[in-house]
């Protein structure tokens, strides 16, 4: 495809392409309202009693039909024992989520939904702890002495 007046043929997709303006405005609408339903419904299950559940990613797909949804239970810690039957329980009552979600949103379609633990808290621990290591904060400052020597 040809680009028209210096702009980027929006009509491609490279295979390292992030999502569509079009997604991430989806993805945000799905979550605020994700928030208020968790905030405002009783989920009845055992497992979800006295959980409190922030979300805190919502990915579309490019048709808009499908949303992955990134929780986090609040309390559980690290331990998948903890916060994996909140996932669980959330992904048993999906088709309740969506019916609520089709009420807080105006979309063509209410997405189907997918719940998935968000890893990027765990990550950002290990990166903790990693730059609190000993060795690497040496490293680092011995890389901070080369750098002011230029």
């Amino acid at each position: 495809m040809r680009k028209q007046h210096g702009r980027p043929d929006h009509h491609q997709k490279g295979a390292g392409a992030g999502p569509t303006q079009r997604q991430l405005r989806a993805g945000e609408l799905v979550r605020h309202a994700l928030v208020e339903i968790l905030r405002e419904e009783e989920i009845h299950d055992d497992a979800m009693r006295g959980v409190s559940v922030t979300v805190t990613e919502v990915r579309m797909s490019p048709d808009l039909r499908h949303a992955t949804c990134f929780v986090q239970p609040l309390g559980a810690g690290h331990d998948p024992a903890q916060w994996r039957p909140a996932i669980e329980a959330l992904n048993r009552h999906a088709k309740f989520l969506r019916g609520q979600l089709g009420r807080h949103i105006d979309m063509k379609f209410t997405p189907d939904l997918r719940f998935l633990h968000d890893e990027s808290f765990d990550a950002a621990l290990r990166m903790d702890a990693l730059f609190n290591d000993p060795r690497v904060r040496r490293d680092l400052e011995a890389q901070d002495d080369e750098d002011g020597a230029l």
